[in-house]
């Protein structure tokens, strides 16, 4: 089990910048590929951004091409979602997940931390 934390959600006005940052108390999350998800109230949870386990490649949703960059540091353990250009419907809980791919799917999830980007 991988249990994995998240930190940096605020509140933010619209046009301002915000960093999520997930570490893994304990853990080495070098050998995971891992994922940014966000949840806004009434909608389902929708794919952000990932990165693989060595941080070569990443992956954007269209909506948050250009303005999101998510990174890694293995050595600190922790990943990484800067959001710059924030927008009102970026509001949402950012939730951290992991794939230690084997199963195809994300297989730890965060507890989420809320943004907020008032307009």
């Amino acid at each position: 089990q991988v249990q994995l934390v998240e930190s940096g959600g605020g509140l933010v006005q619209a046009g301002g910048s915000l960093r999520l940052s997930c570490a893994a108390p304990g853990r080495t999350l070098s050998s995971y590929a891992m994922g940014w998800f966000r949840q806004a109230p009434g909608k389902e949870r929708e794919f952000v951004a990932a990165i693989t386990w060595s941080g070569g490649s990443t992956y954007y949703a269209d909506s948050v091409k250009g303005r999101f960059t998510i990174s890694r540091d293995n050595a600190k353990n922790t990943v990484y979602l800067q959001m710059n250009s924030l927008k009102p419907e970026d509001t949402a809980v950012y939730y951290c997940a992991a794939d230690q791919g084997t199963t195809g799917q994300f297989d730890y999830w965060g507890q989420g931390t809320q943004v907020t980007v008032s307009s």
